[in-house]
């Protein structure tokens, strides 16, 4: 597959034409942002991760017949994707209390939850990404009610899918972000599962392994990421 044209930049990806119009390459940045971008940096390694750790997780889920975008690894950093219509509307999973939730609800982070929390978030940067409902996503026509409740669907699936995945690991799945899209009419799962979407905590520890490293400048960053990626790839893979 002949990557081509240069399409689009965000925040920790570009993306790139095919020679087949319905494929693009995604290649992951170490560009590292926070707080709507407000916050810059770079994590060495981060982009290498972040692809191969999507890799493993939606061959996963694919595996229990949850659709996602992914066709195959180019190489460390590139990702071949059936192109989507990306709905504007992210979905987060909470499995425990934690970040933005603890500071709505005056709650210890870390506090359970007696079940999976879902909620909506317009994907705008210059709105810091504001929370919404069924009727706002609705009434603006983001998403259909049937593409909405698709969304909900899977989006607790996936999560009974990783928990388990990530607790076998020794890693407990705090809260994550997904993006879905269209594709040929069809609601799938795009961009990436990574530690830059997930909270990911050490179930011995407590130690987070995600981007909260680089949000509350933990530092080691980098070493958190490659950890991830050999116990999700199970062993001392090269970076």
């Amino acid at each position: 597959m002949e990557k081509r044209t240069f399409l689009y930049e965000g925040k920790a990806k570009r993306i790139y034409t095919t020679d087949d119009e319905d494929l693009v390459i995604i290649e992951y940045k170490d560009d590292a942002t926070a707080f709507d971008g407000k916050k810059k940096g770079s994590i060495e390694c981060k982009g290498i991760v972040n692809n191969r750790v999507s890799a493993v997780l939606f061959r996963r889920l694919e595996e229990h017949g949850i659709p996602t975008h992914m066709v195959k690894l180019v190489n460390g950093r590139q990702m071949l994707t059936k192109k989507l219509s990306i709905i504007p509307v992210e979905v987060v999973v909470r499995n425990k209390v934690a970040g933005s939730l603890a500071e709505r609800l005056g709650l210890k982070e870390g506090t359970p939850l007696a079940r999976p929390v879902l909620e909506f978030y317009y994907k705008s940067d210059e709105l810091h990404d504001p929370m919404v409902n069924d009727y706002h996503i609705l009434a603006m026509g983001w998403a259909t009610a049937e593409q909405l409740e698709e969304m909900r669907t899977l989006a607790f699936r996936i999560n009974q899918v990783l928990q388990p995945f990530f607790l076998e690991r020794g890693l407990e799945l705090v809260d994550f972000k997904l993006e879905f899209g269209l594709h040929k009419g069809r609601v799938i799962l795009g961009d990436e599962i990574s530690p830059d979407t997930c909270r990911l905590w050490d179930v011995s520890t407590g130690e987070k392994m995600d981007k909260d490293r680089f949000r509350r400048d933990l530092g080691k960053e980098r070493e958190a990421y490659i950890e991830v990626l050999q116990r999700i790839e199970g062993g001392a893979q090269d970076v």
